[in-house]
């Protein structure tokens, strides 16, 4: 079992950035996969990014590839997501995730992650 919870949400103008920060419990975090997702209101979850457990590959959505990056600090048990170029579209709840699956790919579908956040709210202003 691993607790999640993200911070470093606000309000941003467009243009601007943000890092939000997610910190995990336990012992195992370095053998997650861990996830961002994000929920505007009144639509689905979407997936945002991606850093495995091995390698420490990553994957993007292309809506934020070249603005967004993610990485991880193991010795710290905690995911990071840097947002640069922030768009009033990136305007969601963000959602930490993890997934113990092992997977040999890094898994894109919310339903493959096994723990969730509470979740953080990034507003950016036009």
């Amino acid at each position: 079992q691993v607790q999640l919870v993200e911070s470093g949400g606000g309000l941003v103008q467009a243009g601007g950035s943000l890092r939000l920060s997610c910190a995990a419990s336990g012992r195992t975090f370095s053998r997650y996969t861990m996830g961002w997702f994000r929920q505007a209101s009144g639509k689905e979850h979407e997936f945002v990014a991606a850093i495995s457990w091995s390698r420490g590959s990553t994957a993007y959505a292309d809506s934020v590839k070249g603005r967004f990056t993610i990485s991880r600090d193991n010795a710290e048990n905690t995911v990071y997501l840097q947002m640069n170029s922030l768009k009033p579209e990136d305007t969601a709840v963000y959602y930490c995730a993890a997934d113990n699956g092992l997977r040999a790919t890094i898994p894109r579908n919310k339903y493959e992650y096994a723990y969730w956040g509470q979740g953080t709210q990034v507003t950016v202003s036009s």
